[in-house]
């Protein structure tokens, strides 16, 4: 004859775990009624769930950054669907890895990171995959997140705070390919300039007027791509570049992410 399972040992046990009633009576039943016993059996139950559902297709999630003293975190979260990127379970567990993450660091926070997310995977039923993770220090520095969605972190060498929330706002609206005009290689330009040298070919132009077409369009390209050559999305009269040399300010690092 089985044990009978009362309602407040199931309560309990949802309490400590936050997985459904029907799994936690479950779980309790095949332990018995002991309590520590179930929860071994739930998180077990977790690692074959996440084990079935590792192969799914993860294509929403999340973007977290925190900050304290002279470091910032940035920690995405993928998910399979937007529901479940704005379920509370989902939400408070990119929360707890990236607190995690800060305190203790990015290698030490994975280590525990998948227990944690098997617990989520069996509560939400979606496949839930750790993405990228950064960690970035400076003694000016801050971060700008954009529905959740795109996460920034700027380091400033000189500047300030505000100056750096700024930049990092900018770069997740702009989405610079070059942080320097010396981050675009030789072998960049040359694809440029041939994919640009078919487009003018076709002109009936002379060839010197074609020379100065293919040449605009080179400096068109690179400066629409090029961080300090962007106009300031805040201030489209000034340049990122103008902007940061007034402030006597240089780019240190930069970290953008998005889902």
């Amino acid at each position: 004859m089985s044990m009978q399972i009362t309602t407040e040992q199931v309560k309990e046990l949802r309490d400590r775990t936050g997985i459904s009633v029907m799994q936690c009576r479950k779980a309790l039943e095949e332990a018995g009624g002991d309590m520590e016993k179930a929860v071994a059996i739930l998180k077990k139950n977790s690692s074959e769930i996440a084990q079935r559902k590792g192969g799914r297709e993860v294509k929403d999630g999340r973007v977290a950054v925190k900050m304290a003293d002279n470091k910032a975190v940035l920690v995405a979260l993928y998910c399979e669907t937007d529901f479940v990127a704005r379920n509370e379970d989902f939400v408070s567990l990119l929360n707890s890895l990236t607190e995690k993450t800060l305190k203790e660091g990015a290698e030490k926070m994975k280590t525990g990171a998948k227990e944690m997310i098997d617990a989520i995977i069996q509560k939400t039923g979606e496949n839930i995959q750790l993405g990228d993770v950064y960690e970035v220090e400076g003694a000016v520095l801050d971060n700008y997140v954009h529905n959740n969605k795109i996460g920034v972190i700027v380091s400033l060498e000189g500047g300030t705070k505000e100056l750096a929330k700024d930049i990092a706002m900018h770069i997740a609206a702009m989405k610079p390919e070059y942080l320097s005009a010396e981050e675009i290689t030789e072998e960049i330009k040359k694809t440029m300039r041939e994919v640009f040298e078919k487009e003018v070919a076709g002109s009936d132009k002379p060839e010197e007027i074609k020379k100065k077409m293919l040449d605009g369009k080179m400096t068109t390209y690179f400066k629409e791509r090029t961080l300090p050559e962007q106009a300031f999305i805040k201030n489209g009269d000034i340049t990122v570049g103008k902007l940061l040399a007034e402030a006597g300010a240089k780019i240190k690092e930069v970290k953008r992410y998005s889902i």
